[in-house]
């Protein structure tokens, strides 16, 4: 089951794969591999092309929950949106790693990079910038600053990138993005709206000696990427927040 929408008010699971070349964009061959998708999905309906040439088959997300897939310029995109199960996301994500090899011409060759992201949005009214000081800053030195009389922060949204593995193959992002920054004004009912984002991302690198199986790495990004949110994610990053947004609704 998927226990990580629980502690968030959206939950999203996505796969892009970054491609060395750039993509098909012949109306025959994007057609078609829409078209496959749309034969196992039938209710993606929604197919577009956005103004900077990108392709996309949604379904309608007036409901919150939906799936989508993209070809862009030179990556491909998967994802689901508050998925019941994680499995309803990993089958989506299977069946376009099965098509791109003969539908897009994709091989291991052509694959720059994986990631699998877990995204996490958090309803916050105010100030989005002084929650995520408050939550991850506040015991550290970066947060030493907000002890300073009229100080406040402003432009709070951390990313950081780890190895996981000596040769640097395979890596992990965090980021915490902030949507009220004074940095970017916008309009209060528009502040009310906005969402504080969480998102862990598992970028594999394909290895120069080894051929890059697409299939197989997903299934090990998937099973990291579960056991990291589990681990460390949860209790160090999504646990602080939701308690000073739970701690701010209450004052």
């Amino acid at each position: 089951m998927n226990n990580f929408s629980s502690l968030c008010d959206d939950f999203f699971v996505d796969l892009y794969i970054n491609t060395e070349l750039e993509l098909p964009t012949q109306r025959d061959t994007v057609l078609a591999f829409f078209e496959r998708i749309q034969k196992h999905y039938p209710a993606m309906g929604s197919f577009y092309r956005r103004d900077n040439g990108e392709f996309c088959l949604e379904e309608d997300n007036d409901s919150g929950k939906y799936r989508w897939v993209s070809l862009e310029h030179d990556r491909i995109g998967s994802g689901v949106s508050d998925p019941d199960d994680l499995s309803e996301a990993y089958d989506q994500d299977k069946l376009i790693l099965e098509l791109m090899p003969w539908m897009l011409s994709v091989n291991h060759l052509d694959i720059d990079s994986m990631d699998m992201t877990f995204a996490m949005d958090f309803e916050c009214g105010g100030s989005h910038d002084e929650v995520i000081a408050e939550a991850l800053f506040g015991s550290g030195p970066f947060g030493a600053m907000l002890d300073m009389p009229s100080v406040k922060p402003i432009a709070f949204s951390p990313a950081v990138v780890y190895s996981l593995t000596p040769d640097n193959h395979t890596q992990a992002r965090i980021s915490v993005e902030s949507k009220t920054s004074i940095c970017e004004p916008r309009k209060k009912d528009e502040i009310e709206e906005q969402a504080i984002s969480l998102a862990f991302t598992i970028r594999r690198y394909p290895l120069p000696d080894k051929k890059f199986d697409a299939l197989k790495s997903f299934e090990e990004q998937c099973r990291l990427i579960e056991e990291l949110m589990a681990e460390k994610i949860v209790p160090n990053f999504v646990r602080p927040l939701t308690a000073v947004i739970a701690q701010k609704r209450i004052s």
